[in-house]
């Protein structure tokens, strides 16, 4: 499935925009909930400066300078604290955060980045597979060229997109195994020995994905010696 929408190819900040804009919606296609846990944070630093701001200006245009000036040390001080506060979460909280959500295989956390003129998608992952009390949580970085999922015209193409994301990311790749591939198959629910039914946990996480790599590379060689195409 291709997008509609051309972009410009040359253009990094289309290319990323484009492509987080497509992690969500991938995820949700999966029954992903989105927790908006810290952009509530954010939100309330923003709108509490902006109303103690807005207070003070009100109280001065209405009583006037004498009256609003006991006032007018401690909202500043409280303006810059709040803003101060929104900066680091921004920063360095939600430090590129494009989503966080749950699923019935775990919780997950991606934030994006590129580096300055190479078109190369970088991710890092903080995920816990269920169930939650008995499995911690883990760290990954994954990196693609953008290039893997959009066409030589600017047209994004969904599927190469989310094979990469399910074969990389373990909770991602149990609740969509047919997406999970390996470099010369790709994964088939319910052929080739590939689990119908995951169990995954802190420990078989990475296994799991590889036996789903593996599974993909055995419909790959199978099915009357046919030789399955990159994906």
């Amino acid at each position: 499935m291709s997008a509609t929408q051309k972009i410009a190819v040359h253009s990094l900040s289309d290319l990323k925009n484009t492509t987080d804009d497509a992690l969500p919606n991938y995820l949700h296609s999966l029954k992903f909930k989105q927790l908006h846990t810290q952009t509530d944070v954010r939100l309330v630093f923003g709108y509490t400066a902006v109303i103690i701001a807005g207070a003070l200006f009100y109280f001065d245009w209405k009583f006037g300078w004498e009256a609003s000036k006991p006032y007018t040390l401690p909202a500043v001080v409280a303006y810059f604290l709040l803003n101060g506060a929104f900066t680091y979460w921004l920063w360095f909280v939600e430090n590129g955060v494009v989503y966080e959500g749950e699923g019935k295989t775990g919780k997950v956390r991606i934030s994006s980045s590129t580096k300055k003129h190479i078109p190369i998608y970088e991710c890092d992952v903080i995920f816990t597979p269920t169930p939650y009390g008995s499995n911690p949580q883990q760290k990954l970085h994954i990196r693609a060229p953008m290039t893997r999922w959009f066409t030589s015209d600017g047209y994004f193409i969904a599927k190469p997109f989310q094979q990469w994301l399910a074969s990389e990311v373990p909770v991602i790749g149990a609740a969509d195994p047919n997406n999970v591939i390996e470099e010369i198959g790709r994964g088939s629910g319910g052929e080739g020995g590939l689990p119908t039914s995951l169990n995954l946990n802190s420990s078989n996480a990475v296994e799991i994905l590889e036996q789903l790599k593996a599974s993909g590379a055995k419909v790959a060689s199978g099915g009357g010696g046919q030789r399955r195409r990159k994906a």
